[in-house]
């Protein structure tokens, strides 16, 4: 059961073209966002829509594939972890971050 802690795996469409960087010891980054959607019906029993937005980060080879194959509109499935993280904004508010670490990507 070890292999199923802090797991993630989602199949969605990027919302814009993946943010690239070249790191200086030459390893690259990927950001980017994917939108899941989520069908249901109502207590009416009309049909509703709901869209989840989630951050994403790749490194390296996987950055590499993303920097070739994908981009804004592309339908993909990942598969990675969770990591959070917090920050102080302008205003000294501290803001949190929930991000997915892809490990492994599918191009469908």
């Amino acid at each position: 059961m070890n292999t199923l802690r802090n797991k993630v795996q989602l199949i969605g469409n990027l919302g814009k073209d993946p943010e690239i960087i070249t790191l200086e010891n030459g390893s690259k980054l990927a950001k980017f966002s994917l939108a899941t959607n989520e069908n249901y019906k109502d207590k009416n029993g009309e049909k509703q829509s709901k869209t989840e937005w989630h951050n994403l980060i790749a490194w390296n080879k996987t950055a590499e594939l993303i920097e070739k194959y994908v981009t804004k509109g592309k339908e993909i499935a990942i598969e990675g972890k969770l990591s959070n993280k917090s920050y102080e904004d302008k205003e000294g508010q501290k803001r949190y971050l929930t991000e997915v670490i892809v490990n492994e990507l599918l191009l469908l």
